[in-house]
């Protein structure tokens, strides 16, 4: 048996609550936590902001990258889309596909999680047929045969439970309808759509193994199913059927936004909420370490409140081991309360093991975002 170590104290000038009501001569709080939000803390309150740093050296870094700019993202195969952060547990990709998928793919690795930026389309798979759309999320289970034909061209983030699987998040007091009901989870249908696509044509399997391709050839498309019945299968649900965990008086740590849980990461999603309006509450999020974990941040619309010079597309990247928050701009209209509703859109990954940035990475990332916290004179 263990247990964390644990004795609460109150040191010097604090508050009484975490996010409210600070000491008049320390407007900034950072938070020191463990396991991700979920582990002990201690909030301290300083008279500079944590992240006020004027220089930087070494490899340890926030890291921005633009990947607007990066070639090879549009292929017929999500195999070919490079691993742009990636750990043993875990592959982040982008993928952009403007024409159908001429071969189906097959993840023997693990669980896919496709989350829709961009475009729509049809996906075919296994168990049927769903319609995508922007802001979408898609559960692929893995070894799960499946193929997308777009109605527009579509670009997707693609997150690997490498060796594992994805399932819900425990919701414990507020219940397991909060954020979003499990009604709206949709399964895919053996409907006109989908039997439409029978065939005796050849088709060909892109199966992924060990990160390794091999190709099955069936003389007929193995997307014949004419029923099934279970609680395994591909589910669709979208943002915009979330309903966000909220406080007027508190701002909620980022783990009130998870979505899915793997074993080693959780992907979190940030949706249009109301800002707190209690006089002393933080309006924006907190300084904080969250040394357990890498925290990856796709955003996919709206103002990037607590950001500059983020647009829609880019992914900032914080490995533990640091303090950050919000940029200066964003932290000093919080205080006046400039805002009374964000309406960005975010996808965060955090990962309990360091992520590695692929090759392709490094060519499209800005190096001045390490020094962005500065205060502009």
């Amino acid at each position: 048996m263990r247990k964390w170590i644990s004795f609460p104290k109150q040191v010097g000038a604090a508050s009484r609550q975490a996010h409210a009501d600070f000491p008049e001569e320390a407007i900034y709080e950072r938070e020191a936590g463990r396991s991700g939000f979920f582990g002990p803390a201690t909030h301290f309150h300083h008279t500079h902001a944590p992240t006020g740093w004027n220089d930087w050296e070494g490899p340890l870094r926030p890291r921005a990258f633009n990947f607007h700019q990066l070639g090879g993202l549009d292929t017929v195969s999500p195999w070919l889309a490079p691993n742009l952060l990636y750990n043993a547990h875990c592959k982040f990709r982008l993928w952009h596909l403007s024409e159908p998928m001429k071969k189906l793919a097959r993840n023997a690795d693990g669980d896919d999680l496709l989350f829709v930026h961009e475009g729509g389309g049809e996906l075919f798979c296994d168990y049927g047929h769903l319609t995508l759309r922007d802001g979408d999320y898609v559960v692929i289970p893995r070894s799960t045969n499946w193929r997308l034909e777009p109605s527009s061209p579509m670009q997707l983030v693609m997150i690997e439970a490498t060796n594992g699987s994805y399932q819900l998040p425990d919701k414990g007091l507020v219940g397991n309808h909060a954020i979003f009901d499990p009604a709206c989870l949709d399964v895919p249908e053996i409907n006109d759509a989908f039997k439409a696509q029978y065939s005796e044509d050849t088709w060909q399997v892109e199966v992924k193994r060990h990160g390794e391709v091999s190709v099955v050839t069936f003389p007929y498309n193995p997307l014949d199913a004419v029923g099934w019945h279970g609680d395994l299968a591909p589910v669709r649900v979208n943002w915009r059927d979330f309903r966000p965990l909220m406080s007027h008086r508190y701002h909620l740590p980022p783990s009130a936004h998870t979505t899915f849980v793997a074993e080693r990461f959780v992907v979190c999603t940030f949706v249009p909420r109301p800002i707190e309006s209690d006089p002393g509450a933080l309006k924006v999020p907190f300084y904080h370490n969250n040394d357990d974990y890498d925290e990856v941040l796709f955003y996919h619309a709206g103002d990037f409140f607590s950001r500059d010079n983020i647009d829609r597309g880019m992914v900032t990247f914080h490995p533990a081991g640091f303090t950050h928050g919000p940029h200066p701009k964003a932290f000093q209209a919080g205080r006046e309360y400039k805002k009374k509703f964000t309406d960005e859109v975010a996808v965060m990954l955090d990962t309990r093991d360091s992520l590695t940035v692929g090759e392709v990475a490094n060519g499209v990332e800005n190096p001045d975002y390490v020094m962005s916290w500065q205060e502009k004179k």
